[in-house]
C-alpha cells in the first residue's frame, strides 16, 4: 500500500556560501525554515523540485524534505534536517556562534 505524501519544502545548499537555504512560494531562496513554502500535493513539489535542479548556478543539491506544523512555520520532520538548519557541528561560528548569543 503506497504511504501517504506528506507536507514537504524544498531544500538546497546554496553553491557560493553552503549555507542551507529553501525555496519560497515567489521563487526566492531564503536561509530560514520558516520562509519557506510548505508544498502538500506530491506532483507540484515535484514539478517545484525540478524548477530548483535546474538553478545551477545558484544551488546544489536540492532535493525535498519532509516538515510538519510549528509554532512559526514549518518545522523538520527528520532530526538530520533540524541538524542541517543549525550548521556544522564542529566549531562555534556562523549559525552555531549567533545562536550562543540570543
Amino acid at each position: 500500500m503506497p504511504r501517504d505524501f506528506t507536507p514537504k519544502v524544498v531544500t538546497a545548499s546554496d553553491l557560493l556560501i553552503g549555507d542551507v537555504i529553501y525555496l519560497t512560494a515567489d521563487d526566492r531562496w531564503s536561509r530560514h525554515l520558516s520562509d519557506a513554502e510548505v508544498i502538500t500535493d506530491e506532483a507540484h513539489a515535484q514539478l517545484r523540485l525540478l524548477e530548483a535542479e535546474r538553478q545551477t548556478g545558484t544551488v546544489v543539491g536540492a532535493y525535498l524534505a519532509e516538515v510538519r506544523p510549528g509554532r512559526t512555520g514549518p518545522e523538520p520532520a527528520h532530526f538530520r534536517e533540524d541538524f542541517r538548519r543549525r550548521g556544522p557541528s564542529n566549531y562555534a561560528h556562523g549559525k552555531q556562534e549567533a545562536r550562543s548569543h540570543v
